[in-house]
Formats: structure tokens, C-alpha cells, sequence
């Protein structure tokens, strides 16, 4: 994996956010919390599994 300058990052629109570090933990409880009640629908598959 290549190393990116934080810099160089957020100009290419790869920064979502900057958390405070007195704030990462209450940051990522809610952002935990927030993704254990998400549902994500699949798509529907064209082909079943092939027979073997």
C-alpha cells in the first residue's frame, strides 16, 4: 500500500472527516452504532451456484 500525505489526500477527495483526537472514541461508538442496524439488500444473482 502506497502512503498519501493527509494533504494530498483531502485534495483529491479522499478525506471524509477529521475527527478531534479527544472525540475518536465517542466518534466511532456512534458510527458502530450507526452500521449494526444497517440492512443492505443484495442484488438478485442472475445464475444459481453451478453444479459440481
Amino acid at each position: 500500500s502506497e502512503l498519501m500525505h493527509p494533504y494530498y489526500a483531502a485534495e483529491r477527495g479522499l478525506v471524509d472527516d477529521v475527527i478531534d483526537p479527544a472525540e475518536t472514541r465517542e466518534v466511532l461508538i456512534k458510527s458502530l452504532a450507526m452500521l449494526h442496524t444497517k440492512h443492505a439488500d443484495l442484488p438478485s444473482r442472475k445464475h444459481g451456484n453451478p453444479p459440481q
